[in-house]
C-alpha cells in the first residue's frame, strides 16, 4: 500500500509558531524524508467558512497568506501537492454520502467539536456545517486515501471519528476506503504551544501569537514581554517552570548547540532550568536567550517570504496546478465510492443490460 499524507490548515489568518512547531516543521521533515509516496497539503477554506460564513473576504484574503507561509517554511510543490479545499468539489459529494453513516449525537460527543463549540459560544445555534466538521474532514482524508495524518493531540478525536466512518462504510458497502493513522509531534511540548501571555491556547483572536511573518523587531518585543513566573520578582528569587511560557518555548525550540552560540554559561537547558529554580537567574537573560534562538529559526523563513511576496501570480499558479492534481485523485476515490454504493448507474453496463432484458421479457 502506498504511504500517503493529508494535512492542512484553515486560512483564517497568517500562520504562527504554534502551527510551525505543531505541524509545519514536521511536514517539511516528512516531505524531505522520501518515506511517503504522495503528500497533499490542503488550505481548508470550506471548513473555515463554517464559522466565518458572514465574512468570506477574510478567508479569501488569507489563502495567499497561508500559501506564503507554507512555501516560506520549506514546503516544496515538487514534493508536496498544495491545493485549496473548495476547488475540489468531489470532497463535498463524499461528505454528503458519509453523513448517512454518522448520527447527530455522535458528532456532539466528539470532544474536539464540543470544545470548539464552547469556545465560539454557539450555544444551541450551531451551524450545521460546523457540526459536521468531522465528516468533512473524513472526506478530505479518505479522498486521497491518506494513510497518515499529522495532527496535534487535540485533533485525535477527529481522526478517530474518521476511522469510524471508514469502518462503517467498508462494513456496509465493502472494502473501499483506507483507515488512516494519526501522527502526533515527537516533542510533546509541540502538541500545543501556549500563547505569549501564558494562556493555554495561542490564538489570533487573543493577540498572543508570534507569527512566522513577524519582523525581527516585533518578535523581539513579543519575546521580551512574555509571561514567566509572576512570583519571580527578584533575580535571587527561586523561579517556577510550571506555566512559564518562556521555558515552554525553550523546550520546543532549544538545542544544546544554542548554548555554545548564545549562552555559554550553561551546557544545556537542564542546567539553565536548575539555576532558575534555585534562584539567581533573571527573566531578562532567559528571554534574550530565547529571542536569539527564535531569530535564528525565523530569519530564513522571513527572508524566503520576502522573495515569495514578489511572486504572487506564480504562487496562484502553483495552487491552481495543485487543485487539478487533487481533483483527479479525489475523482478516482469518488468513482470507487459510488460503485461500492451502487449509485454509478451510467457506468454499470450490467445494470443497464439486466434492466433492458427485464423489460424486454415483460413486453413478450
Amino acid at each position: 500500500m502506498s504511504k500517503i499524507i493529508l494535512t492542512g490548515d484553515r486560512p483564517t489568518g497568517k500562520l504562527h509558531i504554534g502551527h510551525y512547531v505543531g505541524s509545519l516543521r514536521r511536514r517539511v521533515e516528512l516531505q524531505n524524508s522520501g518515506e511517503y509516496d504522495k503528500i497533499f497539503i490542503m488550505i481548508a477554506d470550506a471548513q473555515a467558512l463554517t464559522d466565518n460564513a458572514d465574512n468570506p473576504d477574510k478567508i479569501r484574503e488569507n489563502i495567499i497568506e497561508v500559501a506564503l507561509d507554507y512555501l516560506s517554511c520549506g514546503l516544496d510543490p515538487a514534493k508536496s501537492n498544495l491545493f485549496i479545499q473548495s476547488m475540489v468539489p468531489e470532497l463535498t459529494e463524499l461528505c454528503f454520502y458519509y453523513m448517512n453513516l454518522v448520527t447527530e449525537a455522535r458528532l456532539k460527543r466528539n470532544p474536539t467539536v464540543k470544545t470548539e463549540i464552547q469556545m465560539r459560544g454557539f450555544g444551541e445555534s450551531i451551524p450545521v456545517g460546523f457540526l459536521t466538521y468531522p465528516i468533512s474532514q473524513a472526506a478530505d482524508i479518505t479522498a486521497f486515501k491518506a494513510t497518515t495524518v499529522p495532527v496535534g493531540e487535540d485533533q485525535l478525536p477527529m481522526i478517530e471519528q474518521c476511522r469510524e466512518i471508514v469502518r462503517k462504510f467498508n462494513f456496509t458497502y465493502g472494502d473501499t476506503l483506507v483507515e488512516p493513522e494519526a501522527l502526533i509531534p515527537q516533542n510533546q511540548v509541540c502538541c500545543r504551544l501556549p500563547g505569549t501571555d501564558g494562556k493555554a491556547k495561542m490564538s489570533k483572536s487573543l493577540g498572543n501569537c508570534i507569527y512566522l511573518s513577524d519582523s525581527e523587531e516585533v518578535v523581539r518585543n513579543k519575546v521580551m514581554s512574555m509571561f514567566t513566573d509572576p512570583n519571580h520578582l527578584k533575580i535571587t528569587d527561586p523561579g517556577s517552570l510550571e506555566g512559564n511560557a518562556v521555558f515552554t518555548y525553550l523546550d520546543a525550540f532549544c538545542k544544546d548547540e544554542h548554548f555554545e552560540r548564545y549562552c555559554p554559561d550553561y551546557a544545556n537547558l537542564d542546567e539553565m532550568k536548575a539555576h532558575y529554580q534555585r534562584g539567581g537567574l533573571g527573566d531578562v537573560k532567559v528571554k534574550k536567550f530565547l529571542n536569539a534562538i527564535m531569530q535564528e529559526e525565523l530569519a530564513p523563513i522571513r527572508a524566503r517570504r520576502a522573495q515569495l511576496e514578489q511572486q504572487i501570480p506564480e504562487i496562484y499558479e502553483i495552487l491552481k496546478k495543485g487543485c487539478e492534481v487533487a481533483r483527479a485523485e479525489a475523482a478516482k476515490t469518488l468513482d470507487e465510492v459510488k460503485a461500492a454504493m451502487r449509485i454509478n448507474y451510467f457506468d454499470d453496463e450490467e445494470l443497464i443490460r439486466a434492466q433492458a432484458e427485464k423489460f424486454a421479457k415483460k413486453d413478450n
